[in-house]
């Protein structure tokens, strides 16, 4: 049932997961769940304006300190906010840091819109996983309490059960295919309460045959050399992919891009 098709804009702050990583267009960019979730609002309101300020890599004092405040200052419609997991993976957390960074976050924002959205956010079976899940439910559990005494939504794509299979993520292991944006969009959207256009969108994969020892140890020594040692490197040296890196639409301005 549809509860509310008024939304006239929307403000997407975060980190890769936001900025889209890894839906991959033609011409190399991202696009990701919040451009399909924009595409979406925009067919219901003329003259949707849409900002995303996420930039890859950025940990939640980063998104604190560079996009909330822009976020605030637009006084969107909704917001969404999804930050902290990159925090979650480093070698040392300081889990008490984040929390706090979170909920001053949350207290900025969720005056500044009519409608803030927050996540529990997905992640891969494996063994990445099982480490850092307590991070993660630590995370999450902060983020329901927030939601609740803030008035925000939560989207729990941590507990979809498709958003967990391998094939649903990118070769890199750390970001979603486009289906998993696709399905994160669809989440999003029926969460802020448009009717559904996939009531299934938590529905697993059909099942197929494991890949062989072969094909996994190819695919493992792949990610290893292409994506697991330049991680590493960056985080002995004190870098992120995102340096440097401005957001992809900084401004809150009609959205131009495909409805849907």
């Amino acid at each position: 049932m549809e509860t509310n098709a008024t939304y006239t804009s929307l403000v997407a702050i975060g980190d890769s997961f936001t900025e889209g990583m890894s839906d991959r267009l033609p011409d190399g960019s991202y696009r990701g769940w919040a451009d399909l979730l924009a595409g979406r609002m925009a067919a219901r309101a003329p003259g949707f304006r849409y900002a995303n300020l996420a930039v890859r890599g950025k940990l939640i004092g980063q998104i604190v300190a560079d996009q909330v405040d822009v976020a605030a200052a637009m006084q969107p419609d909704v917001i969404t906010l999804v930050g902290g997991l990159n925090d979650t993976l480093r070698p040392k957390c300081d889990m008490g840091r984040v929390r706090g960074l979170l909920e001053e976050a949350v207290e900025r924002l969720a005056p500044s819109c009519k409608q803030l959205v927050l996540m529990r956010s997905p992640g891969r079976q494996g063994p990445v996983l099982e480490r850092f899940r307590p991070r993660m439910e630590e995370l999450f559990a902060c983020v329901d309490d927030l939601a609740s005494r803030h008035g925000a939504l939560v989207v729990d794509l941590y507990g979809a059960p498709s958003l967990t299979d391998p094939r649903m993520w990118d070769v890199d292991r750390l970001h979603l295919t486009s289906e998993g944006h696709r399905r994160v969009a669809e989440a999003v959207w029926q969460t802020l309460g448009y009717e559904a256009q996939d009531a299934d969108w938590r529905t697993p994969m059909p099942p197929t045959a494991p890949p062989g020892w072969s094909a996994r140890l190819t695919a493992d020594v792949r990610f290893a050399r292409q994506y697991l040692l330049p991680w590493i490197g960056r985080r002995l040296t004190g870098r992120s992919s995102g340096d440097g890196r401005p957001p992809k639409r900084p401004d809150l301005l009609p959205y131009d891009g495909p409805t849907a």
